[in-house]
């Protein structure tokens, strides 16, 4: 009776290894499947494939993945590698996180801002982008450019003009900084606050006497009397 027993179990026992074995095997062209996904998937965002990008999507890739070296999804690698045919399909795609934040803390937004790219800069905030955070913001990096109309696209939605880098960099230190004056006028008339020190004791005009702008510096001085600072 137990030799009947176990010549009943073992076809029983192989047809469970090799259903194993089958699953195994399955998993393993699952995993290869799904990585050479992730490396046609970021490909494709530097090459401005758009083509490719939209297929994956359509296959079910997740639109918010990130790549593991910079944490860049690839809306942010578009607009990194000014790739705007798949800036335009990430945009839209239908789970897009348009303000996922790199490992740096850098959002579309900003990175859109600093890239000087109007037309991005007007998309997103068409798609509701968040354009005040915590730390850096896209009106630090668009007066760090100077970059006057998205300056003020970014302003005319509400962006705080006085907003604190991590180090109490302000946006308009950075345009002093960076000798750009008309992005200096611009953010002192919309409120801006000369008179604000960073972490390291530093104005927006120690900034421009710094960097040799001595227009900025003057301009600058003459906002402060006139408003009672100096």
């Amino acid at each position: 009776m137990m030799y009947v027993k176990l010549a009943q179990a073992l076809p029983m026992r192989r047809f469970f290894l090799q259903l194993l074995m089958a699953l195994s095997v399955f998993a393993s062209l699952t995993m290869q499947a799904q990585a050479g996904a992730y490396e046609d998937y970021f490909q494709a965002a530097k090459l401005d494939d758009a083509a490719t990008i939209t297929s994956l999507l359509q296959r079910g890739f997740d639109p918010n993945t990130i790549e593991p070296e910079r944490g860049d999804s690839a809306l942010i690698l578009s607009l990194r590698e000014k790739s705007m045919k798949v800036f335009s399909v990430m945009v839209n795609a239908r789970t897009i996180n348009i303000d996922l934040r790199t490992k740096n803390g850098d959002t579309a937004l900003m990175i859109a801002a600093y890239s000087a790219n109007k037309p991005a800069v007007e998309t997103l905030l068409a798609k509701g982008a968040a354009v005040n955070q915590e730390g850096w913001t896209a009106l630090h990096y668009a007066a760090a450019t100077g970059d006057n109309d998205i300056v003020k696209m970014l302003i005319d939605k509400s962006a705080a003009v006085d907003a604190p880098s991590p180090n109490k960099t302000t946006p308009v230190m950075m345009a002093a900084r960076g000798g750009h004056i008309y992005t200096v006028k611009a953010l002192l008339d919309a409120g801006a606050d000369a008179s604000l020190q960073n972490d390291a004791g530093m104005t927006a005009i120690d900034f421009a006497r710094q960097g040799g702008h001595d227009d900025i510096v003057e301009g600058l001085t003459y906002r402060m009397k006139k408003a009672g600072k100096s």
